[in-house]
């Protein structure tokens, strides 16, 4: 552990506070984006194919950009107010690279109307496009910017642990294996944090490769890559995406929720060991998605399934067992920030249950068109990750020891929370009656029942959206009132004559 100027640490939390009023800006903005589609589904509003399309492909590739951004400031205002310091003028400079990137990618989708999805698999953005040429163009460098902006503080963050921890050895905690000597400590956000971004550094190369080709085809429409290659890379730089995101978030938990139950969380071999099979094998756990593309061998999956349950499920296990055994006979006082946490985990456990599901074949065959989809990535993003953000967020904007009950936050979580649930649940009893996904209208199905199905499932799933906004609102309002008086305390404190 280190010890901040106040002046530094000052600096740190306002970076920190600057990403996170940027994604409370940004999260309903896009969540608005699926109350549109789910409008439109539902045949309660006329909604063009083109702008459907537009739609989801921001709200597909907006989301998942919003939590990882959101996800790798979390991590990094931890590491830099507690084990090492870290360059002020870098965090900025990727702050605001990716709001370039984002902002770029927001014209190039609702005002180009570039529409390929969040996919984007090849080679769709130029095969008879209906938006216009230049938004592929827009669109592609955006993402491109926001590819390099993440790759740089992945980098520099891990050069800057590996300075702080001296090499490899002690950062992943090699010394453990070994029973001679003492053992330096390393505390499991630095460990999980550290193994997370190693495993993301080829993924999000793979992806600006990806981005580079297409922006060549762009200009030179004549050019043309192999589809089979490019698809396998967007699925591993999409599957290390989202696993990064939700491991970044995971990586906090383990800081924080041990300052509410006041027991330690230490490093250990069983969490290590548990991690390591995320580290060398979430790089081949993507070949689970490769099921449905047939020109592949059945080795290739099976041998993405067996990835999938080795390098997954261990840090799962780890991670839950963990949280119980803090919260256990631990008097926790039940705030806010503990609960989001708690039901965070539940999120979590939920939504890899139906990963582990959706990557078995019986299963895969039926229900992998279908809105089943959507349901298990909802499930641990909106359910998991999010919950993990507002807990750090809460925590943030808070004033120390700040944990008295919070009944407009406490409100607005559990409507949140019956919202969320139920949005889901129409996700998944789509799936179960078949209702395909990314289709904008389900007339065209041909199947009375199934049309009827589908267009009552997504009206009641508006329904569910706007109690989601209303929780969601009733938070901000927590949050903002925690951050404001957290300035108040701050300038009676500059201002205090000793």
């Amino acid at each position: 552990m280190i010890t901040q100027e106040p002046v530094q640490l000052k600096k740190e939390r306002n970076l920190a506070i600057t990403w996170g009023i940027s994604f409370l800006i940004l999260f309903p903005l896009l969540i608005f984006l699926g109350l549109l589609m789910r409008l439109g589904q539902g045949e309660l509003i006329k909604l063009l194919l083109a702008n459907f399309y537009a739609f989801m492909t921001l709200h597909g590739l907006g989301m998942a950009g919003l939590l990882f951004s959101i996800s790798f400031a979390a991590v990094w205002y931890l590491i830099s107010t507690r084990y090492t310091k870290l360059n002020l003028k870098v965090g900025y400079f990727i702050f605001f690279t990716i709001i370039i990137g984002f902002a770029g990618l927001t014209f190039g989708t609702l005002i180009g109307k570039f529409g390929a999805g969040w996919y984007m698999l090849y080679p769709l953005p130029f095969k008879d496009p209906t938006w216009f040429v230049w938004s592929i163009k827009i669109s592609i460098i955006s993402l491109t910017v926001l590819g390099i902006a993440w790759l740089t503080g992945i980098l520099y963050l891990l050069y800057a642990l590996l300075k702080e921890y001296k090499g490899f050895k002690n950062l992943l905690g090699w010394q453990f294996a070994s029973e001679i000597g003492e053992h330096k400590d390393i505390p499991p956000i630095i460990f999980i944090t550290s193994i997370s971004l190693i495993a993301a550094i080829p993924g999000f190369i793979v992806g600006i490769a990806i981005m580079c080709m297409y922006l060549f085809q762009s200009f030179e429409p004549v050019l043309s890559f192999n589809a089979v290659l490019l698809n396998n890379m967007t699925f591993f730089f999409g599957h290390t995406l989202s696993t990064v995101t939700l491991y970044c978030s995971i990586a906090w938990v383990y800081a924080l929720l041990p300052e509410f139950t006041m027991r330690v969380w230490k490093t250990n071999k069983a969490l290590l060991y548990c991690w390591y099979a995320s580290l060398f094998l979430m790089l081949i756990s993507y070949a689970q998605h490769l099921f449905m593309n047939f020109i592949h061998p059945l080795s290739a999956y099976h041998a993405g399934l067996l990835a999938a349950y080795l390098s997954t499920v261990p840090p799962t296990v780890i991670t839950i067992l963990g949280v119980f055994e803090q919260l256990y006979h631990s008097k926790i006082k039940w705030g806010i920030i503990p609960l989001l946490f708690l039901l965070g985990t539940a999120g979590l456990a939920i939504g890899g249950f139906v990963a582990l599901l959706n990557i078995y074949q019986a299963f895969n065959k039926i229900l992998h068109n279908t809105l089943w989809v959507p349901a298990h990535f909802h499930s641990y993003t909106l359910m998991g990750i999010v919950l993990f953000v507002l807990g750090f967020l809460f925590y943030l904007f808070s004033p120390i020891n700040y944990q008295q009950k919070d009944k407009l936050a406490k409100t607005g979580f559990w409507i949140f929370i019956a919202g969320g649930y139920g949005f889901i649940l129409m996700f998944y009893l789509g799936g179960f009656n078949s209702i395909p996904r990314s289709f904008a209208r389900y007339t065209g199905t041909g199947f009375k029942n199934m049309h009827a199905t589908a267009v009552s499932l997504s009206q009641i799933s508006v329904g569910f959206i706007i109690i989601i906004i209303i929780g969601l609102l009733l938070m901000y309002i927590s949050l903002f009132f925690r951050l404001f008086k957290k300035k108040d305390q701050q300038h009676l404190t500059d201002n205090t004559v000793y």
